[in-house]
C-alpha cells in the first residue's frame, strides 16, 4: 500500500470507483496557502472560543448503525439495489424518530442521472436563530457502496464499512445530537448520497436541485471513511483540500485542539475531487470538503471483501462524532460565515 505506485492507482478511484461525471471548473483561482494550522492555544489564534466536548455519542450507538448498514442482507448497497432500499429505509426511520423533517416532499429524493430507481435521503433541521437559519450547512456522506463483485474465500459481498458507512454513521449520529439539544442556529442539511461510487451522481443531482432552490448554502462538511483511527499522525482526522481553505483553522479553534491536519498523500492524489464534497464546490463555490480518517495505510480492504463491520473501531468512531459536534456546533452557530477560500 504505501508503494507510490500502487498508491496511484487506487487514487484513481479514491473516493469514487468511476472518475467523477462532473463538469470541471477552473479551481486554480484557489490560492493554496502555505500557512500551517497553529497549533498554540485558540485564544492566540483567533476571537473564536473553544465549544465544550461532548460524550454523546458511545461505541454501542455507532456499533448498531454501522453493523446494520454493513450487513450481508444488505448485498453491499449498490446504488439501484433492492439492499440499499433497506439502508435508504434505515436512514428514513431515524431522521422520522428524531423529527428531522424531509426537506423535499419525502425522505427519499430520486435522483435523476442515473438508469435505476435511486434515492439520496434528505433531512433538514431548521436553525433557531431568526435571521441565521436562512443560511445552510449541509453535513453529508454517501451511503452507497460496489455490491457484489469477484468472490474471495466464497465470499462476493463488499459489505462497505468503512467505505462509506461509517460516514453515515457519523452523519446520523450528529443528526440525532443536534435533533436532540435544537443547538443549531444556521438550518443544517443532513443528505446521505447514493451513486457515489458511479461518479458522484447522487451528490451532484442534489447539488443541482439546491442551487435551483436558491438556497444560501454556507459550507458543506462531508464524511467519508472514518472506522478506523489514523496512526503516527499529530491530527486526529484530516480535510481534503486542506489548503484550499482555512477550514482546518476553524474545525480546530472550535475543537481546542489539533482535531484536523494535513495529509500529502491526500493533496497529491487531488481527493478534494473525489468525494460528494466536489458537487457542492461546483454548484456553489463554497467551501466544501472531506474529513477522513483512511489515509492508505491503515486499513486493507477498501473495495474489498474484507470491508467487514468487525473491523472497524468503534470507539474510534464514537470519538469521531464526539469531536466532530464541537467543530459543527461552532460552525453552525458562528455570528458569520467564517470558513472561506483562500
Amino acid at each position: 500500500m504505501k508503494n507510490s505506485i500502487i498508491l496511484a492507482s487506487i487514487a484513481l478511484s479514491f473516493f469514487s470507483c468511476k472518475a467523477p461525471k462532473i463538469v470541471e471548473t477552473d479551481t486554480s483561482k484557489i490560492e493554496e496557502s502555505k500557512t500551517a494550522v497553529a497549533t498554540e492555544s485558540v485564544t492566540q489564534v483567533s476571537n473564536r472560543k473553544m465549544v465544550p466536548a461532548v460524550t454523546f455519542s458511545k461505541a454501542k450507538d455507532v456499533g448498531n448503525i454501522i453493523t446494520f448498514l454493513a450487513s450481508d442482507d444488505l448485498k453491499g448497497r449498490e446504488a439501484g439495489s433492492e439492499g440499499i432500499e433497506k439502508a435508504a429505509d434505515y436512514i428514513e426511520a431515524i431522521f422520522k424518530k428524531n423529527n428531522i423533517k424531509p426537506y423535499f416532499d419525502s425522505y427519499k429524493d430520486t435522483i435523476s442521472n442515473f438508469d435505476k430507481p435511486a434515492y439520496n435521503v434528505v433531512g433538514v433541521l431548521e436553525g433557531n436563530d431568526a435571521k441565521l437559519k436562512n443560511e445552510v450547512v449541509i453535513v453529508g456522506a454517501h451511503y452507497d457502496h460496489i455490491g457484489l463483485i469477484s468472490p474471495e474465500g466464497g465470499d462476493a459481498i463488499a459489505n462497505g464499512a468503512n467505505d462509506n458507512a461509517s460516514g453515515t454513521t457519523t452523519v446520523l449520529e450528529m443528526a440525532r445530537y443536534f435533533a436532540s439539544t435544537k443547538s443549531n442556529k444556521r438550518t443544517i442539511i443532513f443528505a446521505l448520497f447514493t451513486a457515489e461510487e458511479k461518479g458522484l451522481l447522487g451528490s451532484k443531482d442534489l447539488a443541482q436541485r439546491l442551487k435551483e432552490d436558491d438556497i444560501d448554502l454556507y459550507t458543506m462538511l462531508n464524511f467519508e471513511m472514518v472506522g478506523v483511527a489514523l496512526q503516527d499522525k499529530d491530527y486526529f482526522m484530516y480535510v481534503t483540500g486542506y489548503e484550499n481553505s482555512n477550514m482546518a483553522e476553524v474545525a480546530n479553534d472550535y475543537s481546542g485542539e489539533k482535531l484536523i491536519g494535513f495529509l500529502e498523500s491526500a493533496k497529491k492524489m487531488n481527493l478534494f475531487k473525489r468525494s460528494d464534497n466536489y458537487a457542492f464546490h461546483i454548484a456553489f463555490n463554497v467551501p466544501s470538503q472531506t474529513f477522513c480518517t483512511f489515509d492508505f495505510t491503515n486499513f486493507d480492504h477498501y473495495h474489498k471483501v474484507g470491508d467487514e463491520p468487525e473491523l472497524m473501531d468503534f470507539e474510534h468512531m464514537a470519538t469521531v462524532v464526539n469531536k466532530s459536534i464541537p467543530m459543527v456546533s461552532g460552525i453552525v452557530n458562528a455570528a458569520t460565515k467564517e470558513i472561506k477560500y483562500n
